[in-house]
C-alpha cells in the first residue's frame, strides 16, 4: 500500500470508524489472512455495501496470491475484472452506463472522464493508486465461468459423473457424499424432491453410480440412462432389482432424465472446460485466478444442480491436499440464501456443512454473503470465525443476525454483550460494518475502503462476451468452433488412415499368430473395420534424487499400410485405451478392408521387441523442480499443480517467518510498555492531570509497533505513525512538569528504543517480503530398460 506501509499476509480492508463521531479515522484494517480459515458470515441489506466489502476482500486475496472461487448468483462478482491501472476514461468507457449519460445530458465519453477522475480520487483517499491496482493484475487472473451459458466461459458439466480420484475411494464418507450429492443435484434438475435415504430414483442412480465408480468406469448422462433402464445388476438391498423398481417405471425416470438431455438448453451444459477445481484455481501457468462462476441466468433448479455438484467437487479436491495452518485457498458464495437454510436440507447442504466443518484443517476458507439473514442455518455458522455486520433492514433480521453471532461467539468461548452489539447495529450506516473476529479481543466498527474494480453493477451477456473475448453475435456452435474440435482431440485419437480400398465380408487371417482385438462401428453405421496395430508397454520410471519409482502403460496405435515397412511403431500414437471400446468378439456382420502385405508373419514376429524399443527410446517423465524450496513434483504432477504447491509453500514459510519474528519480538515490546507505564506511574503521582495522556500514550506503544509491521491481531491496527504520536504526546506530558525530569529522560530513553525496535522489526519484515522468486525447473527422466515389459501387441480391427 503507497501510503500505508502494507504488512505481508494482512487484507486491508478499510478503516476504523467513529460511530459517534460519524467520521472514518486514520487506523487501518489489516486483517489477518490466516483467519480466514475458520471461515467468514457477511450480512447486510441492499445498500449496505456489502458487495464493495466482498470485493474487496477477494482483491486482497489475489493480491497475497490466495485463489478464489467465487460462486454469483447475482452477477456482480464479474466487475473483479474490471481494475484499470491507468486509470484512464477510455478504459471506463466501455463499461459505463449510457442510459445514465443519457439522462444527465451528456455523453458517454464525459461520463466515461467523470467516472475515471471520480475512481482516482477514491483509491487515493484510501491511500491507494495505480500501482496497487497494477500489482492485482499481474498477481492473477479474473476469469468469469457461465455454466449452462456461452456467454463467457462455458463449463461442461458431464465430467462430473467421472470415477472420482483415487484418494476419494479409500474416504467412505467421501465417497458417499460425491455419489449423494451428483444424484441429489441431478433430480433436483428434473423436478424430483429425492430423499437419499427414502427415495427410489435416488437409490437406483447412487447404486448404478457406485457400481461403474468402482469398477473405474466413467458415465456421462447418456450412459447413466442406459444403465437406469439396464442396469449392470439385479440385486438391490435384499430385493431384486424389478421388484424394488419395475422396468415400467425405470423406463420413466429414464424419460425425465432424456428429456432433459435432449433439450437444447441442455447443450450448453456439454460444452467448455471440465468441471476441475484444480483447474479453476490456478491457471496453467500456475498463477493464481480469481474463478467467478455466474449462475444469475440459471433457473433456481439448475442453480442448485450446479452448486451442488460444484461444492463436492470442492470437498472431493479438499481432501486430496495435505493440511496446512496457511490460507490455501477461498470458497466465496454470494447471496447463499436457499443454498443453506435452517430447517430444510436442499442437496447443497450436506456438502457446505462439510466444508464449514473441515475445511479449515486444509487451508481452505469458506466466506457466505447474504441480503438475507433470516434463511440461514446459523448453527452451521457458528463455526465462522469472523462475521462481517452491516446494515440491516428489519428488527427481525437484527435478532436472527445477534442469535447467530451470540451462537459463534459462545462456540468460540468468548463473551457476548448482545445489547451492546445490537445498539451498534442499529447505529450502522452505509459502507461502515461491526466486524467480529474471535481471533480479535473485541469487535471493530469499521468502514469499508474504496474498492480497486470499477462497480459496474451486475453484468450483461454482452458485457459477459466481450471480457471473455467474443464477438456479441458469436455462437458456440460457430464453424470455426466446430473446426478446431478435431484438433484438439488428435492426441487421443488412433492416427489418420489413407482413403480405403475394397473391402470384403470374410476377416484376412491375423499373421503370425497376433491377437486380434476389435471396436464395431456406431450404430446406423455401415463402415468397413480397417486394421491398426495396437500395443501396450509396461514401463518403469526410477530416480533414486528425485524419491521417484512409478510405473507407467502406454498404449499405441499404428497405421499398417503400404508405407509402414520398416518399424511400424515410428508412425503409431499414444491413445487412451479405455475410450477405444475394444473387445475380443468380432462383430456380427462386418466387412474388412485387406491386410497390406508389410505386415506378414516375419515383420509381426519382430513387433514386441521394435515396441519395446520404441517406448524406450520415445516416452520421457516430466518432473518439475524447485531447488530453494526442496520440492519435485510426483510422478503425473502437472506444470500448474506443482507451482501452485510451491505456492503454498512460500506462504507457509512466509507466515512461519512472521510469526517466530513475532514470538522474537513481543518479550521486547513487553518490557517497553512495563517501562513505560511505570514512568506513567511517576507522572501521575506528580499531576492527576497528566495521567490520562500517559496513560493512554502507554497503551499505544505496543500495539502501534506490532500493529503497523506485521498487521497481527493487536489491541489496534494503526500505523506505525502512532507510535510517534504516542511517544509525542508522552513528551508533551513531560514538559508540563519541570519536576519529573528524570521521569522525561526515561520515557525519552524509551522513546529512541522504540524507534530502534521498528528499524529493526521493519529491516527483517522487510528481508521476509524479498525472498526471490521461485525457479522451476524441468527434469526428464527416461525408462529404465531393463524393465520395460511388452504386455499385448495385437491387429486390431477399428471402423
Amino acid at each position: 500500500m503507497e501510503h500505508l506501509g502494507e504488512p505481508l499476509g494482512v487484507f486491508y480492508l478499510g478503516k476504523r470508524h467513529d460511530l459517534a463521531a460519524g467520521k472514518v479515522s486514520d487506523d487501518a484494517i489489516l486483517y489477518d489472512a490466516r483467519d480466514l480459515t475458520t471461515h467468514g458470515v457477511c450480512v447486510g441489506m441492499t445498500g449496505s455495501g456489502k458487495t464493495g466489502l466482498c470485493l474487496a476482500l477477494l482483491e486482497e486475496a489475489l493480491l497475497d496470491g490466495v485463489p478464489v472461487i467465487a460462486i454469483d448468483p447475482k452477477g456482480d462478482l464479474g466487475n473483479l475484472a474490471l481494475t484499470f491501472p491507468n486509470l484512464a476514461p477510455t478504459d471506463f468507457a466501455p463499461w459505463v452506463d449510457p442510459a445514465q449519460a443519457q439522462r444527465e445530458g451528456i455523453t458517454v465519453d464525459e461520463l466515461a472522464a467523470r467516472t475515471a477522475t471520480r475512481w482516482r480520487d477514491g483509491l487515493a483517499g484510501w491511500q491507494q493508486g495505480p500501482d496497487r491496482i497494477a500489482r492485482l493484475r499481474a498477481a492473477g487472473e479474473v476469469v468469469i465461468y457461465t455454466p449452462g451459458s456461452t456467454a463467457g466461459r462455458p463449463l461442461s458439466v458431464l465430467r462430473s459423473f467421472a470415477a472420482p480420484a483415487a484418494e476419494l475411494a479409500g474416504d467412505a464418507e467421501a465417497w458417499r457424499g460425491a455419489i449423494e450429492a451428483a444424484v441429489s443435484g441431478l433430480l433436483a434438475l428434473i423436478g424430483v424432491d429425492a430423499d437419499p435415504m427414502r427415495s427410489r430414483e435416488h437409490v437406483l442412480l447412487s447404486t448404478i453410480l457406485d457400481h461403474s465408480w468402482r469398477a473405474g468406469r466413467d458415465l456421462d448422462l447418456a450412459g447413466l440412462i442406459q444403465q437406469t433402464m439396464k442396469p449392470g445388476f439385479t440385486q438391490v438391498g435384499a430385493f431384486d432389482l424389478d421388484t424394488f423398481f419395475p422396468a415400467k417405471d425405470r423406463s420413466e425416470l429414464a424419460l425425465a432424465l432424456n428429456t432433459l438431455l435432449a433439450s437444447p438448453s441442455f447443450a450448453a451444459w456439454a460444452e467448455g472446460e471440465p468441471l476441475d477445481v484444480a483447474r479453476l484455481l490456478y491457471g496453467e501457468d500456475g498463477r493464481p485466478r480469481i474463478a467467478v462462476l455466474s449462475i444469475a441466468h440459471l433457473s433456481d433448479a439448475e442453480r442448485m444442480f450446479f452448486v451442488t455438484l460444484l461444492l463436492q467437487q470442492v470437498v472431493a479436491w479438499m481432501r486430496t491436499q495435505a493440511g496446512t495452518n496457511s490460507l490455501r485457498a477461498l470458497l466465496f458464495m454470494d447471496e447463499v440464501f436457499g443454498f443453506l437454510p435452517p430447517t430444510a436440507a436442499p442437496p447443497s447442504k450436506k456438502p457446505m456443512l462439510t466444508l464449514l466443518k473441515q475445511a479449515r484443517a486444509f487451508g481452505l476458507g469458506v466466506v457466505l454473503a447474504t441480503q438475507n439473514p433470516v434463511d440461514l442455518d446459523y448453527k452451521a455458522l457458528s463455526n465462522a470465525g469472523t462475521w462481517w455486520l452491516g446494515r440491516l433492514q428489519t428488527e427481525r433480521d437484527k435478532a436472527r443476525v445477534l442469535d447467530g453471532l451470540e451462537g459463534a461467539t459462545a462456540a468460540a468461548g468468548r463473551a457476548f454483550d448482545r445489547a451492546a452489539m445490537e445498539q451498534t447495529l442499529s447505529a450502522l450506516t452505509s459502507r461502515v460494518f461491526v466486524m467480529n473476529n474471535v481471533h480479535d479481543d473485541a469487535p471493530v466498527v469499521m468502514q469499508t475502503r474504496w474498492v480497486m474494480s470499477y462497480l459496474a453493477g451486475p453484468m450483461t451477456r454482452a458485457q459477459l462476451q466481450r471480457l471473455a473475448g467474443k464477438a456479441p453475435s458469436a455462437a458456440a456452435g460457430s464453424p470455426a468452433a466446430s473446426a478446431e474440435a478435431p484438433s484438439r482431440l488428435a492426441p487421443s485419437a488412433p492416427p489418420p488412415t489413407p482413403s480405403a480400398p475394397a473391402t470384403a465380408a470374410v476377416k484376412p487371417m491375423a499373421p503370425g499368430g497376433l491377437h486380434e482385438l476389435f471396436t464395431p462401428p456406431p450404430t446406423g453405421v455401415d463402415g468397413a473395420l480397417r486394421p491398426t496395430l495396437l500395443g501396450t508397454a509396461r514401463i518403469h520410471f526410477v530416480a533414486a534424487k528425485q524419491d521417484v519409482d512409478t510405473w507407467r502403460d502406454v498404449t499405441v496405435a499404428a497405421p499398417i499400410d503400404a508405407s509402414s515397412a520398416g518399424d511400424f511403431w515410428e508412425r503409431g500414437v499414444a491413445v487412451n485405451r479405455a475410450s477405444l471400446g475394444v473387445t475380443d468378439a468380432a462383430p456380427g456382420a462386418a466387412r474388412y478392408q485387406p491386410l497390406p502385405r508389410t505386415l506378414d508373419g516375419k515383420a509381426a514376429g519382430k513387433l514386441e521387441a521394435s515396441l519395446a524399443a520404441w517406448a524406450y527410446r520415445t516416452q520421457t517423465l516430466t518432473l518439475w523442480t524447485a531447488p530453494s524450496l526442496k520440492l519435485t513434483s510426483r510422478a503425473g504432477e502437472a506444470e500448474a499443480d506443482f507451482r501452485a504447491r510451491c505456492a503454498l509453500a512460500q506462504r507457509e514459510r512466509r507466515d512461519a517467518a512472521l510469526d517466530k519474528l513475532e514470538t522474537r519480538y513481543q518479550p521486547k515490546i513487553d518490557r517497553l510498555q512495563a517501562r513505560q507505564r511505570a514512568a506513567e506511574d511517576r507522572l501521575g503521582r506528580e499531576q492527576a492531570e497528566a495521567s490520562a495522556t500517559s496513560t493512554q500514550s502507554a497503551i499505544s506503544v505496543g500495539a502501534s509497533v506490532l500493529g503497523a509491521l506485521f498487521g497481527r491481531r493487536v489491541a489496534s491496527r494503526g500505523n506505525v505513525t502512532r507510535a510517534a504520536s504516542a511517544a509525542r504526546s508522552v513528551s508533551r506530558a513531560s514538559r508540563q512538569r519541570a519536576d519529573v525530569a528524570r521521569a522525561g529522560d526515561t520515557v525519552e530513553a524509551v522513546k529512541a528504543e522504540i524507534a530502534a525496535l521498528q528499524d529493526e522489526i521493519r529491516g527483517e519484515v522487510a528481508a521476509v517480503d524479498t525472498v526471490a522468486e521461485v525457479v522451476i525447473t524441468p527434469v526428464e527422466l527416461k525408462p529404465r530398460k531393463a524393465d520395460t515389459a511388452v504386455t499385448q501387441v495385437a491387429l486390431w480391427w477399428r471402423p
